[in-house]
């Protein structure tokens, strides 16, 4: 593991990406130091100072909560200059004009210390051709480092050396920047755009020009290159917008600039359409307008032949949908390729220029075949790389079916394919490696001791599964397993369920897990690939509600608290490992168990009240016994002050946004871990069970006195949703469902300050629950979430 330490940071440029960055830094508890130019008027350091205010209005939110603002201080070239002195890393942000960077490292250089590490966040500019305006003494810590926007949430992170940079440093900032911010490393080439940018923005002008040849609609185009391909919903042209097109003409620029030699140099064009409007400022969603835009109501978009904006309506031809309906991928795109719908054209063309691009370009700016995948996975969303893609539909047949669309002149490059695509291989990726044609080999992942710790990482088609683990006991609903070669006595316990809702299944299988764990373990991990869990089986529920089976979801519930209670109490630790969604029950598994290691990216929350219930796999009484702990140790005692956050969390759904929120929002405690690379989360959580193994761990007593605000609490929060349901805020059922939550966290109609048992609450709110599951209204708002997968506000 790396032993470089940044004690604090230093971001060069308060534009979107540095503002960005230096807030994704924040969330990891590293100080920054945010550079602009020094305003013309007013506070000189107003630029960096309005840029961090801008970020707090942002969604998705570059904050993982508001407080992390603090972490920022602002800064400007005039006069603060020294104050990279006391920075270990400086990452340079500024706009993409190499003679702007090169001023403004000779004005910065004097001030960096010898020993930090100097960095370019440039997404194409020759990383040489910067290194070559740096002072000799800085040169062997210089390198590129090419986040992807937004840069909290894009995994990917481009690394360029340059031929002096320090081999160790370039691997501790790697190390670095996947365990502290939670980033995917590619080690980049120094071709122009890199990796990612190469082969997205090459992909994009493939569609541009392939939709111009067969007279697509934007629309239509977007709903083609969309999840149907396993592609981003915002597809091809939204995702331009996104972007914006001064941005992708900019990174377009630079290959028709930088690339003459390239055999597809020919496209390396901005159409004509982009170029007006970039000239009429329609520069996509940061001016509300570009290729769609917004009127009224109505989502319009750009016609190309009558240049006006029409209502978007792209539609997939049902023929079209069928193929790329087919399960097997050498059908599908050998069903494309006969087609003579344009649309399938259309999908054959793209596929089949962008395979024809990567093979031919693969050497010169990529170390192997896996790191073009992974970027284009992590860098622009594709659920499998151009490589795996073509491996999976068969290599050799379509590499046949390149070389004759090459000699027809149906590519759109003659360039041969390299010897290696046709030498008999069915892929790029095997057991062994993947291929590199720079050095003609199977290349292994990287051995740098940071990437032991991802026990899962990411795979490719093809290559070799990690350790499956051995299999202690299993059900239909959970499998408890071990991994021998780390720690054979921490068992994991992973859901099978889709979704991993949790159901009778899931519930008779964590039982189980949690009496072998006391019997043979000495600690447990719930861990498996997000989500975490949806929640209860909604779909178990509405059939027993329809059947009249109340009884039977009675003890259904009960059974749900006796696995939030086993997993609180039991005789070895159980640590929650926790990425992605964590809802409703799964957030009460959460709240149980005795530690929580969680992902940045963890959702967490009681949602119940959207589906008209509430909390009651223990929720309620988790939260009754928190507001206990707290007003034991405030002045007076007092728990309604405590309560009341929580029946607003409670009543109004809410979810985190981030790990970091969930604590705040108290389903987490400020003890809990918090990881910023999900892929790390078994190994902590592991590490996390053995230590409090170790530590002698001895779980909670049951409550037998907890003291509850009673009926003036109950009261309080009622006074507080006459207000919004009067206001129109809330419907008369959301008042009666919010009522029983108020009910439940207050203990039921008991005086204020009664001290009740811990499964007196239990037994609260699983009778409210119950109560309020014979209801229509509610019973209405579980099918129509069944069915629409939105709550209904009846």
């Amino acid at each position: 593991m790396s032993r470089l330490i940044i004690r604090k940071v230093a971001v060069l440029g308060a534009g979107v990406m540095g503002a960005q960055i230096a807030a994704h830094c924040a969330n990891a508890g590293v100080p920054v130091v945010l550079f602009d130019l020094p305003a013309k008027e007013g506070d000189p350091s107003g630029i960096a100072r309005k840029a961090i205010d801008s970020l707090k209005k942002l969604d998705p939110a570059p904050f993982a909560t508001k407080d992390r603002a603090q972490f920022i201080d602002v800064a400007n070239y005039g006069s603060d200059l020294e104050q990279l002195r006391g920075c270990d890393l400086i990452i340079e942000a500024i706009a993409e004009k190499l003679e702007w960077k090169l001023d403004l490292y000779a004005k910065v250089a004097p001030f960096i210390r010898p020993d930090a590490i100097f960095a370019s966040n440039t997404s194409g500019l020759s990383i040489a051709a910067l290194d070559a305006g740096l002072p000799e003494a800085l040169r062997d810590r210089f390198c590129g480092i090419h986040f992807f926007n937004p840069p909290r949430y894009m995994a990917l992170v481009e690394l360029i050396a340059t031929a002096r940079t320090q081999p160790a440093m370039l691997d501790d900032l790697e190390a670095w920047l996947t365990t502290r911010l939670g980033k995917s490393i590619i080690r980049a080439k120094d071709t122009p755009n890199f990796v990612a940018n190469r082969i997205g923005v090459m992909s994009i002008l493939a569609v541009m020009h392939h939709t111009a040849r067969l007279g697509l609609g934007f629309d239509e185009v977007d709903a083609l290159t969309g999840p149907l391909i396993g592609r981003p919903k915002s597809a091809t042209y939204r995702t331009a917008d996104v972007v914006g097109l001064d941005t992708l003409a900019h990174v377009v620029g630079t290959m028709q600039a930088t690339l003459p030699d390239d055999p597809w140099h020919a496209y390396f064009k901005n159409p004509d359409w982009l170029t007006g409007l970039i000239a009429q400022g329609a520069l996509g969603q940061k001016t509300r307008g570009g290729i769609y835009r917004k009127d009224g109501k109505t989502i319009t978009v750009l016609d190309v032949a009558t240049q006006a904006y029409r209502p978007s309506a792209g539609e997939v031809a049902p023929e079209v949908l069928a193929v790329l309906k087919q399960r097997n991928p050498a059908d599908r795109f050998a069903q494309l390729r006969a087609s003579s719908h344009p649309q399938a054209q259309f999908l054959w063309a793209i596929f089949r220029d962008v395979f024809h691009y990567c093979a031919v370009q693969l050497g010169a700016i990529a170390d192997n075949a896996r790191d073009i995948d992974l970027a284009m996975r992590w860098g622009f969303g594709w659920s499998t790389g151009p490589f795996e893609t073509w491996q999976a539909a068969g290599w050799q047949a379509i590499a046949a079916a390149i070389q004759a669309d090459i000699d027809a002149g149906l590519a759109m490059s003659n360039a041969p394919l390299p010897a290696w695509v046709v030498d008999g291989r069915q892929g790029v990726h095997a057991a062994a490696g993947s291929w590199s044609a720079f050095e003609s080999t199977l290349k292994p992942r990287s051995a740098l001791p940071v990437y032991g710790r991802q026990l899962y990482p990411e795979q490719v088609l093809g290559e070799a599964a990690p350790d499956a683990g051995l299999t202690l006991w299993e059900n239909e609903g959970v499998r408890l397993w071990s991994l021998p070669a780390r720690d054979a006595r921490i068992g994991i316990v992973s859901f099978k369920s889709k979704m991993h809702a949790i159901g009778n299944e899931v519930m008779d299988g964590l039982l189980e897990a949690i009496a072998r764990a006391e019997r043979d373990l000495d600690g447990l991990v719930i861990w498996h690939d997000a989500p975490f869990a949806v929640g209860a089986n909604l779909q178990q529920v509405a059939e027993a509600c329809q059947a009249g089976q109340f009884d039977l979801l009675e003890k259904t519930v009960a059974k749900f608290q006796q696995v939030s209670m086993a997993l609180k109490h039991a005789a070895v630790p159980t640590v929650a490992a926790v990425q992605g969604m964590a809802l409703g029950g799964g957030c009460e598994f959460v709240m149980h168990a005795s530690h929580r290691v969680l992902a940045l990216e963890s959702y967490v929350g009681l949602v119940e009240a959207g589906v008209g219930l509430i909390p009651a796999g223990g929720g309620c009484k988790e939260f009754a016994l928190r507001a206990a702990e707290m007003a034991a140790r405030a002045a007076g005692g007092d728990v309604f002050p405590f309560i009341q956050n929580m029946f607003q969390t409670i009543a109004m759904a809410n979810v985190s946004k981030s790990a970091l929120q969930a604590v705040e929002l108290g389903f987490a405690k400020p003890s809990d871990d918090i990881v910023f690379n999900a892929r790390e989360l078994l190994h902590v959580a592991l590490h996390r069970a053995r230590a409090l193994a170790e530590a002698g761990w001895q779980a909670p007593p049951v409550q037998r006195a907890v003291p509850v605000a009673g009926r003036n609490g109950i009261a309080t929060c009622e006074m507080m949703l006459i207000n919004m349901r009067e206001g129109g805020f809330i419907s008369a059922w959301d008042y009666r469902v919010a009522k029983a939550a108020a009910t439940a966290l207050c203990g039921g109609e008991v005086d204020t300050n009664a001290r009740v048992p811990e499964q007196w609450l239990l037994d609260v709110e699983r009778a409210l629950f119950v109560e309020l599951l014979k209801t229509e209204k509610t019973q209405q708002r579980i099918v129509h979430m069944l069915e629409t997968g939105k709550p209904l506000r009846n």
